[in-house]
């Protein structure tokens, strides 16, 4: 049985699953579709072509599914997908995709947006990530699982942050930032391992260790990133540092770090 306050709006076509709770004066739009054991608090607005896992909990004030901040955009059907076991806290912006980025916004599982968190048009949002208060992510930007991006950040349009980084609060981003790293600043730069987040991720000091040798070799060799990690896919056999030199090879706007040969 679903709880449904009876000043929300739930306009005609909208799927609802089971147990979903939904508070005062919250609207509902006709496209969308809300998975069991959702709950969405007051003042809530849910638009669009929009669907929305199970178990989540968008919080009041949050706009989810409105049209993108694309100038571009006139009226295509464009999508914002969610997963499940989200939270998604006060006055966040989720916008669905365009026809040029491929028209669809995803949003993974097990993720906390906190307050005022933007996530703009054509985005792909993974996994288990947390984005602290006005993190904002531009369009078209890819997040892998396990990121942590501090408060007060943005990133810039079409940039690719990987697997388990750490981004420090109040840092520019506007290049790629490969997995497992920690990058901070204005712009920001990579400054080394996550290693606090690489310890709670793997129980075997195996990876980590792999991770700092390829760290090093990559990173503190005054030779071509891309030949460099090249010439370690060649020789690694551990399946994360492999994720590494491919992320390198696959950049498209740069890996921002300042090379210190030798240590």
């Amino acid at each position: 049985m679903n709880n449904i306050h009876k000043t929300a709006i739930i306009e005609e076509g909208a799927k609802l699953g089971d147990n979903i709770t939904i508070g005062a004066y919250t609207i509902i739009g006709k496209n969308v579709t809300i998975g069991d054991g959702t709950i969405i608090d007051s003042h809530t607005l849910i638009d669009g072509k929009t669907s929305i896992g199970k178990n989540n909990h968008i919080f009041s004030h949050a706009s989810i599914g409105t049209i993108p901040q694309d100038l571009k955009y006139s009226g295509e059907d464009v999508e914002l997908i969610i997963g499940d076991n989200n939270k998604i806290r006060e006055f966040t912006l989720f916008n669905p995709g365009t026809e040029g980025g491929g028209s669809k916004t995803i949003i993974g599982s097990n993720n906390l947006f906190m307050g005022y968190v933007h996530v703009a048009h054509d985005c792909i949002v993974g996994n288990n990530c947390i984005f602290a208060n006005c993190a904002t992510l531009a369009g078209h930007v890819e997040i892998e699982d396990f990121v942590v991006i501090g408060g007060m950040t943005p990133i810039h349009q079409f940039c690719k942050i990987g697997t388990s980084v750490m981004v420090a609060g109040g840092s520019v981003i506007t290049q790629d930032i490969p997995p497992f790293c920690l990058a901070e600043g204005n712009r920001a730069k990579v400054k080394g391992l996550n290693l606090t987040g690489l310890r709670r991720r793997f129980n075997n000091k195996e990876d980590i260790n792999e991770l700092k040798k390829a760290y090093k070799f990559l990173f503190r060799n005054n030779e071509s990133l891309k030949d460099l990690a090249t010439e370690l896919l060649k020789e690694t056999s551990n399946e994360n540092v492999k994720n590494m030199c491919d992320f390198v090879l696959e950049t498209t706007r740069g890996i921002p770090f300042d090379r210190k040969a030798g240590e």
